[in-house]
């Protein structure tokens, strides 16, 4: 039995990924940060319980790719959709507009960069490329700007120049030869500061500033990999 326990919790990942998208397409958006929200969670504790009770399978892994397609490749496509289209149209969209179809480039890069993650052996510590769940987390904060600093200086990223732009440098992120660190924490203190660092960075901006802490974290994710790839003879942290 406990060899399917971590199976259920990502199907739980699955499902919270289609009440997100349903949420969205009905315009309740509060509701679908919270179901994104679930699907992260869901989506860190499945490896998590399949490492603690030894029971990793190639099903698993399969299957945790099939959940993050919905949860983090449809759903942002979803956001970055409602988002071009409100700006083209003044509301949410309750129908179908085409000039809001660019948003699934998103989608569909992460389906490639999902499947090419499942047959590449280099990522087992860190990452190769943006992972998916951090593209969604870049489009919530978008989608939270839009619900809360709409009127504000935050407001101007979401013109449709900028959401395109986000659109396509996420997209190439996510399928750039570009190491990225994971938030797995190995060895001793001095093997894993900058880790450590990042994630206190994290925690203030997240007191200061929750609404835009998601953008903020993203980018600074980003930049942080870049800064260690290209600046610094240790390639991992």
């Amino acid at each position: 039995m406990r060899s399917h326990i971590p199976n259920i919790i990502t199907l739980l990942n699955l499902l919270s990924g289609v009440f997100a998208s349903l949420s969205l397409l009905y315009g309740q958006l509060e509701m679908a940060i919270v179901w994104i929200g679930l699907a992260a969670i869901a989506d860190f504790l499945d490896g998590l319980v399949a490492r603690w009770l030894h029971v990793q399978s190639p099903l698993g892994k399969e299957l945790d790719s099939l959940a993050d397609l919905v949860s983090f490749g449809l759903v942002p496509g979803i956001i970055f959709y409602g988002l071009i289209v409100h700006n083209q149209t003044g509301k949410w969209p309750d129908t179908w507009h085409w000039v809001g179809m660019p948003a699934f480039i998103i989608t569909l890069s992460a389906g490639l960069r999902l499947g090419r993650f499942n047959i590449d052996t280099r990522q087992h510590a860190d990452f190769i490329g943006l992972p998916t769940p951090a593209c969604t987390l870049f489009s919530v904060g978008l989608l939270l700007i839009h619900l809360f600093y709409s009127q504000l200086i935050p407001g101007y990223l979401l013109r449709t120049a900028f959401l395109i732009s986000f659109l396509l440098i996420l997209s190439f992120l996510m399928q750039a030869n570009l190491p990225m660190f994971s938030l797995k924490f190995r060895g001793d203190f001095k093997n894993n500061k900058l880790k450590i660092l990042f994630v206190i960075f994290c925690t203030i901006v997240l007191i200061w500033q929750p609404k835009l802490a998601p953008i903020t974290w993203i980018t600074s994710y980003v930049l942080l990999s870049l800064y260690i790839h290209y600046f610094t003879s240790n390639k991992t942290i």
